[in-house]
């Protein structure tokens, strides 16, 4: 088999695929541009005629206590007294409503609502620097880096104040060598509900009595960490709240006068305890303000903002501190903790309202004037309507304070409408798309799924090229990156190395293009004539198969946003009706049954039929049971879907939360006996099948693994679970051996796990080799084996003529029960092989088989169920695949190679898809599930990369069992053929039986071949959603739902597409690592004086 050219051109199309999508998604989801600057005391922001030292002035407050509870969703801080039955997220803070109710000139609670995406770095971002953040900041939440751009922190330390921070060590990555005094503590481990809160209430009130500070910040993170282990709706919930609320009490009897108290949620979350995108739920956090004197003027009026911005809080606490307003903020002074105009007297220091708001519009414009220099993305015609609107407000207001009379009433509301069109212009315009690497991405993609198509169809004519075909694009691609490079270096002085690589991307695409159309062109023959050589498959009927049509109507639904909130069941109806029209094509084409005799019908309108009709029968029976196995697969995989937050009345499946949050003990135990009993029948049916065609015979690193590491690794598994599901205080005696159980368990399934599938790449080979000492006279009637064609032919080629003999011999022993004579010529043993016609389906099978427990590992308990229908549903594809192909071999339909036809690429590729929905994931970032990182590691990562690969593996489990298992499209067919299935003689003829996979060894070109032709076309099928996904965000870049629906998905389908990429490269390079154990192993039996 030529494995180096079949790995080399895979190596290539990937490459090329990630060029392009690294492309596009550099130009669509720029980092907004940061404006470094740094707003100073003597900038000329208030309306003096000179510029004056702004901090010099006595602010409203000397101290502010910032006590951030992580999480906070306003719904948590609101008290209703008439609720005489709460929830155990309701009416946990009591202190808040106590307080509104008796202070009212001391205490306010607002909704306040973060701009998406609501994760805690980002946050972070947006209260200490007032600006939006942009959608691929999200990935940056675990590798925070220090903030840049000016802030609330570096404000307060520029005029000498003490910061003192405890909590979330995210505060310590975003600024560090910032505060005066640190205690930060870690803050990934979502499990842990209680280590950084206590760490913080060990030095909160011994800071706050000692009066080193000025500013003082607490970042709680006990609630978001509950809601993501057990959900809102949890006892746990109950507890940590009414802790939070003797916090909140104890701080407040410890304030004095002068300083301000501000208690606020980062981000809200969903029921299910999630967050990261931006429904309400998680968009709408707490912020409660109080000082122990009067700060507003009365109690709430109908003039007072119903919701709070985040932004908000930078340009309100600074002017309250006597501090400049961060350069890049775009928030909006709070005017409620302001004194009005008229209220304005030596008791109250610090700015009035108008003043407040004059100083911020100021700020705001120029930091508009400044960064519309720098980016020139804020549309032209709305950047002039600001600079008027300013300019007229500008001259309104130093009109009236020149001339020393009050401004119009009308000129506070004017300042605030400017200062919103501002933040909404602003909104709009957030991320900056850069058209040439979004074209480039989109020109580099469509010729990588041209080019995935070719080779697909020409792999035959590449491999008897023997991959001579890649080293000119090779050439080429070289060549334009240094042409590239060169210019760059010519025209700008440096060298952007994404546009290297997108040149010789594209460069390397056109030529192989150029030759696969001269090589599929027709030639023409000496009389003239135009002899058709690989043209055939270019032709309409050819390319518009039902299967590709179904691929695009897949892929023309990722245009619709409808579509893809309902991805998960619209794919499974695809999946459905394409496995559908599989009988429909066969009882069409007349192969689903005997034809029965009628004699009114002439001779020949049917194919005749090379078995039985009973075998024939057999076949499509077993073809109907596996279409209805796949059916009550499918239907049942609807049972483990999460829910979007604009699917409003859905419910998400029970399957997806652990069993640690399920408070009825009843369906606990239910839950977990449903897994157990589906982690039992997926290790029984693996080890099953491998029985079935004797691959558990031999002594071999893959059948150890069968035999003992699978087993085992499904009993570490099992007692992972029910570790896990034990309450925390249930067993306060064993404790300590409950949480060595649940660091040693999944670490020792993890080393299970690396072990056995090393085991399977080291020793793939599960064929039992037994011997006998003497052969029957029968086996030396056989004739010898005529390898030796001429007397000048080379090692290599006797091998290749032997293989093929040696194990017809073997066969025909087997048959019979008789040892075989392939050592009749130097009296060595005879050779019984078991296993041989499944050497190459084994090791893949048992490979999937194990890693799928493995992923299992970092999923929900429920989620059992699920990988077991997933796996019943790749048996069902596989067979129906299998007799598919079968039956129109028994009729003669077949043509011969081992080539895998459209359909059940198709099917298989969109069953990935299909159950990355039923295994409870979505394509928005709420739904990530991030308990997978701390799975065997409770106490936590020192780094990211180890978290962010355990995230990976879970979220795309399906994506990677279905591309490392793809090669099994190839070989299930010969797995279960039947003798004169392949279009030998008829039965009952001398001659052909079923030899299973051995026909890939006799055929090492064609195998070569349909390998190739497999793993481009399962690439082309992805690559064509990834390209769908693409033209969706570039042409909907504007739309409303692109943010939340197309960006997310093209994300998703991205990441898919790497991961399934990889897994594929692992797969194939599997195969090819069998078929060299193989060829050694036919090497061992050739007898040495055939050498």
């Amino acid at each position: 088999m030529k494995g180096l050219p079949v790995l080399s051109l895979l190596l290539w199309a990937c490459a090329v695929y990630f060029v392009g999508i690294y492309l596009f998604v550099g130009g669509f989801l720029l980092v907004r541009l940061e404006v470094n600057r740094t707003s100073t005391c003597g900038d000329a922001l208030e309306p003096a005629a000179e510029p004056a030292d702004f901090c010099r002035a006595r602010p409203r407050f000397l101290r502010v206590v910032l006590l951030i509870i992580d999480a906070l969703k306003v719904d948590f801080a609101r008290y209703d007294s008439n609720n005489t039955a709460p929830r155990p997220y309701e009416n946990k803070l009591p202190v808040l409503g106590q307080t509104l109710s008796s202070r009212p000139l001391q205490s306010r609670l607002y909704p306040f609502r973060a701009d998406p995406p609501t994760t805690t770095m980002q946050r972070i971002k947006g209260f200490t620097t007032g600006s939006l953040p942009t959608f691929v900041d999200v990935g940056n939440n675990f590798a925070s880096s220090a903030i840049l751009e000016d802030n609330l922190i570096h404000q307060f330390v520029q005029v000498g104040k003490r910061v003192v921070f405890m909590g979330d060590d995210t505060w310590e990555s975003l600024f560090p060598k910032k505060f005066y005094r640190s205690l930060p503590f870690p803050s990934f481990n979502v499990k842990d509900l209680h280590t950084v809160d206590n760490g913080i209430l060990q030095h909160l009130y011994t800071t706050m009595v000692g009066g080193d500070w000025d500013v003082l910040v607490a970042h709680f993170l006990g609630v978001d960490h509950c809601g993501h282990r057990f959900g809102p709706d949890h006892p746990a919930m109950a507890d940590k709240l009414t802790q939070m609320d003797g916090v909140i009490r104890s701080v407040m009897d410890r304030l004095q006068d002068d300083t301000l108290l501000v208690v606020m949620g980062d981000h809200g979350m969903t029921d299910t305890g999630d967050h990261g995108g931006e429904s309400q739920k998680e968009t709408d956090a707490a912020l409660f303000l109080y000082s122990p004197s009067p700060i507003f003027p009365g109690p709430p009026s109908q003039n007072e903002p119903d919701v709070v911005p985040q932004t908000d809080l930078v340009p309100t606490l600074a002017l309250l501190l006597g501090v400049p307003i961060p350069y890049s903020s775009v928030g909006q002074v709070l005017l409620p903790l302001f004194p009005s105009h008229a209220h304005t007297d030596g008791a109250v220091r610090g700015p009035s309202q108008l003043e407040a708001l004059w100083i911020n519009a100021k700020q705001v414009n120029r930091f508009l004037e400044t960064y519309s220099g720098m980016a020139k993305d804020i549309p032209p015609e709305s950047l002039s309507q600001l600079k008027q609107e300013f300019a007229r407000l500008s001259s309104e207001y130093l009109a009236a304070t020149k001339e020393g009379r009050s401004p119009s009433p009308l000129l506070a509301s004017s300042l605030q409408a400017y200062l919103t069109s501002v933040r909404d212009t602003c909104r709009a315009t957030w991320a900056r798309f850069n058209p040439l690497k979004m074209a480039a991405g989109l020109c580099i993609l469509v010729l990588a799924c041209l080019m995935c198509f070719f080779l697909s169809e020409l792999s035959l004519v590449l491999m008897r090229e023997n991959g001579a075909g890649l080293k000119a694009p090779v050439f080429v691609a070289a060549a334009a990156g240094v042409g590239a490079a060169a210019a760059q270096l010519f025209t700008q002085g440096y060298v952007e190395g994404v546009w290297c690589a997108a040149a010789g991307a594209f460069g390397s695409e056109l030529l192989f293009l150029w030759r696969a159309r001269r090589i599929s062109a027709p030639a023409v023959s000496k009389n003239g004539t135009k002899a058709p050589k690989s043209a055939g498959w270019l032709t309409p009927r050819r390319l518009l198969v039902p299967s590709l049509v179904v691929l695009l109507l897949r892929c023309a639904s990722l245009l619709s946003d409808s579509y893809v909130i309902a991805e998960g069941r619209v794919v499974t109806f695809l999946v459905f009706s394409l496995a559908l029209y599989i009988p429909i094509r066969l009882n069409w084409d007349g192969v689903l049954l005997p034809p029965s005799h009628d004699p009114l019908k002439p001779a020949g309108l049917l194919p005749s039929p090379a078995m039985s009709p009973s075998a024939v029968r057999k076949e499509s029976g077993t073809l109907l049971a596996c279409l209805g196995l796949l059916v009550g697969s499918l239907f049942f995989s609807l049972s483990f879907h999460g829910c979007r937050e604009e699917q409003g009345s859905c419910q998400p499946s029970a399957f997806l939360a652990p069993l640690s949050r399920l408070q009825d003990s009843k369906l606990k135990n239910i839950h977990y006996f449903l897994s157990v009993i589906s982690l039992g029948l997926w290790t029984f049916l693996l080890r099953r099948c491998l029985c079935h065609y004797g691959n558990l015979n031999s002594s071999g690193g893959t059948v150890f693994t069968a035999r003992w590491i699978l087993p085992l690794l499904s009993v570490c598994l099992g007692l992972h679970w029910a570790v896990s599901a034990t309450p925390e205080d249930s067993f306060r005696n064993l404790a300590e051996l409950i949480r060595l159980a649940q660091l040693a368990l999944p670490r020792a399934a993890f080393c299970l796990l690396g072990l056995g599938l090393s085991l399977i790449w080291l020793d793939p080979l599960t064929v039992f080799v037994k011997t006998r000492a003497a052969a029957s006279a029968r086996s030396s009637s056989l004739p010898p084996p005529r390898y030796r064609a001429s007397t000048g032919i080379s090692p290599q080629a006797e091998l290749h003529h032997l293989i093929p003999q040696l194990y017809q011999r073997m066969r025909r022993s087997l048959e019979d029960g008789e040892p075989s004579a392939s050592g009749e010529v130097d009296n060595r043993p005879a050779v019984e092989a078991y296993g041989l016609g499944t050497v190459y389906s084994a090791p893949i099978l048992l490979f999937c088989g194990l890693l799928g427990i493995g992923l299992l590992l970092l999923h929900p308990e429920g989620m059992a169920v699920s990988f077991l229908l997933l796996l019943l549903e790749m048996g069902a594809l596989l067979h129906i695949h299998a007799s598919s192909t079968t039956l129109r071999g028994l009729y003669g339909a077949y043509l011969g190679g081992f080539n895998v036809p459209w359909t059940p690429i198709v099917l298989w590729s969109l069953a990935a898809t299909q159950f990355f929905h039923a295994t409870g994931h979505l394509p928005t970032f709420p739904s990530i599930q991030w308990g997978a990182a701390f799975v065997g590691f409770p106490e936590g990562h020192t780094g990211t990369l180890l978290p962010a690969s355990l995230v990976t593996l879970n979220t795309f489990a399906s994506h990677i069992l279905f591309a490392v298992g793809c090669p099994l499209l190839l070989f299930w067919p010969l797995v279960c053929e039947v003798r004169g299935s392949r279009g030998g003689r008829a039965c009952g003829e001398d001659g052909e039986d079923a030899v299973m996979e051995m026909r890939l060894r006799e055929n090492p070109q064609q195998f070569s071949a349909a390998l190739l032709q497999l793993s481009t076309r399962y690439l082309f099928i992805h690559g064509a959603q990834v390209f769908a996904s693409v033209c969706a965000a570039a042409i909907l870049r504007r739309h409303l739902m692109v943010w939340k629906v197309f960006a997310p998905k093209l994300m998703f389908e991205a990441s898919g597409f790497l991961v399934s990429s990889v897994f594929l490269l692992i797969g194939v390079t599997l195969v090819l690592r069998v078929d060299v154990a193989v060829s050694h192993w036919f090497k061992r039996l050739i007898p040495d004086a055939s050498r």
